[in-house]
């Protein structure tokens, strides 16, 4: 499934140290993921909630967590975007562990090679599997296989 998305050079870069260069798309990567994920019948998975505050009057409806592609009892989030947002798809993955609603997490994201390819902004998997491994598996205690695409060329 990986091998079918095929990294495009169609975004062009309005960035000030790379203005007019041809980068990697990461929106089109996400829309060839989705396909490949649709087509072998990944389904969303979300819980929505109301926040409350332990001796608050505050209550916050429709809160959620959504992860974007699930079979069974496998979460898979593709993340094209900055470092937080792959950290915050580990939480995801814990929440929906600790729910019992998962066995494992699977992050695909770009390798370090794709990430010089892209805008700024983007993160690279390398540095989420350091930190992963820098926490000693205190966190996530769901086990999770992260996946780096990398460029063909």
């Amino acid at each position: 499934m990986i091998a079918a998305v095929k990294p495009q050079r169609t975004k062009v870069s309005q960035e000030k140290t790379m203005a007019g260069r041809l980068l990697i798309d990461p929106v089109d990567m996400n829309r060839q993921f989705d396909a490949q994920f649709r087509a072998r019948r990944y389904q969303a998975l979300r819980d929505t909630y109301t926040i409350t505050i332990p001796d608050s009057d505050i209550e916050i409806s429709g809160a959620f967590k959504q992860i974007d592609f699930v079979k069974g009892k496998v979460l898979v989030e593709v993340q094209f975007g900055k470092y937080a947002f792959m950290f915050y798809d580990m939480a995801k993955f814990q929440y929906f562990f600790n729910q019992s609603k998962a066995d494992v997490g699977v992050e695909i994201v770009p390798s370090h090679v794709l990430h010089r390819q892209m805008s700024s902004g983007v993160s690279y998997g390398e540095q989420l599997v350091y930190d992963i491994e820098r926490l000693q598996r205190h966190f996530p205690a769901v086990p999770v296989r992260v996946i780096l695409v990398d460029l063909d060329d």
